[in-house]
């Protein structure tokens, strides 16, 4: 495929906001997991919040969307110069020439789950603040970015479970190299809710403390939230572009579906073996390309298995990887684009991120896992992420020129 760049991006986690907050933890090696205080939850597990979206109030005109997810969003947008990113991509190549590509998995089921708590006791009514379509559906978070910006041109949700936004970075570059549009806003956004975090508990999937991806004793994973958005568009098209000015592009990606069980991995990996091999041949790389690969990585003991197998077979035990999940938590939707983002920040700032929380690793994987992080000049790296159902994405990230 033909390289997009990411003219910008940002990222809002656990970790704070925006790519300074999320670099510092990442230097530090920081986690910003903690007990769950989620509502009235009375689950024994960690998770990472993102503070303050309560606090977050949207225009007057978009009120209609008011709840955690959109909010979340809108929070999300406003960092790192991202909107105003976007509002010059809108004036260069016209508003029906910006998609919009946004993964999901909850959106706003939280709103329901409320409402379900204020029905009418005698007809079961929701209460009239219940807005399935503004609130609760997956396509709301997209609706309020087009009509926030005003755009007119191709939006899709994607929603297939943990690989949903790193499927949009995918989706989006298929429109563009096809020319029905000439810029994406790409990413995802999810938030806690009840539902979440009751089914991995059912599933017994949840830690009781913060997840220790790759850990010989680990547990379970740790349900965090996040937003983080690119603008994807071609090299060439900046105006004020230098041909000698390195910036983070995406080079190439890889889908399968393996189909393997509702919620278990392919236990050798097979799904997420191929989803690689095809984002290594997009981008024209070898395996021995790539210096650093961020794991899906989610601390329970079949995803990192299966996951380490694949990258074993694939890569051998040279490659470094980590899974940034032990900084901000498993942020379902989001995920893909977060660690996407969290990649570029370790290509642009020379950063091999050593894992958060893990401590003695599991050495039955055999991959070079990394513990503490490395400073080094980064050209490649790649990133995965495997959904529910065996949905994967592989993505490859690449500094040029």
């Amino acid at each position: 495929m033909d390289a997009l760049e990411l003219t910008s991006y940002t990222a809002t986690t656990c970790l704070g906001r925006g790519l300074d907050a999320q670099l510092v933890a990442l230097r530090h090696q920081s986690s910003h997991l903690h007990p769950c205080d989620f509502g009235d939850a009375a689950i024994d597990t960690w998770v990472g919040t993102v503070a303050g979206i309560d606090e977050i109030r949207l225009p007057a005109a978009l009120s209609a969307y008011e709840c955690r997810n959109i909010r979340l969003a809108y929070l999300g947008l406003q960092m790192d110069g991202f909107e105003q990113a976007v509002q010059a991509a809108i004036r260069q190549y016209g508003a029906h020439r910006v998609g919009v590509f946004v993964g999901t998995s909850n959106a706003g089921i939280l709103e329901t789950e409320l409402g379900y708590r204020q029905r009418d006791p005698i007809t079961g009514a929701l209460p009239p603040g219940v807005n399935y379509e503004a609130r609760h559906s997956t396509y709301s978070v997209v609706s309020f970015i087009r009509r926030y910006f005003q755009l007119s041109g191709v939006s899709v949700v994607i929603s297939t479970a943990c690989s949903s936004s790193a499927k949009t970075f995918a989706a989006a570059s298929r429109m563009i190299s096809q020319g029905i549009i000439d810029a994406a806003i790409v990413g995802g956004v999810d938030s806690l809710c009840y539902t979440t975090l009751y089914g991995f508990s059912s599933l017994e999937l949840t830690s009781r403390q913060a997840c220790r991806p790759y850990d010989a004793h680990r547990s379970g994973l740790s349900l965090g939230e996040g937003a983080a958005f690119a603008l994807l568009e071609r090299p060439a098209s900046q105006p004020d572009s230098q041909p000698d000015r390195a910036a983070v592009c995406l080079l190439g990606y890889g889908e399968t579906s393996d189909a393997h069980h509702m919620s278990s991995p392919h236990p050798q990996g097979l799904g997420a073996k191929m989803a690689m091999e095809q984002a290594l041949s997009s981008a024209g790389l070898q395996p021995s390309d790539i210096d650093y690969i961020n794991l899906h990585g989610t601390a329970t003991l079949s995803n990192d298995l299966a996951e380490g197998r694949a990258v074993l077979e694939l890569f051998g035990a040279q490659t470094a990887c980590s899974s940034t999940k032990g900084h901000t938590g498993h942020t379902l939707g989001a995920a893909g684009a977060v660690e996407a983002i969290l990649c570029a920040l370790a290509l642009k700032h020379g950063i091999k991120p050593g894992g958060a929380n893990t401590q003695v690793l599991d050495t039955t994987i055999g991959i070079n896992y990394l513990l503490k992080n490395e400073h080094a000049g980064l050209r490649y790296a790649l990133s995965n992420s495997f959904g529910f159902g065996g949905s994967n994405c592989a993505l490859v990230f690449g500094m040029t020129p």
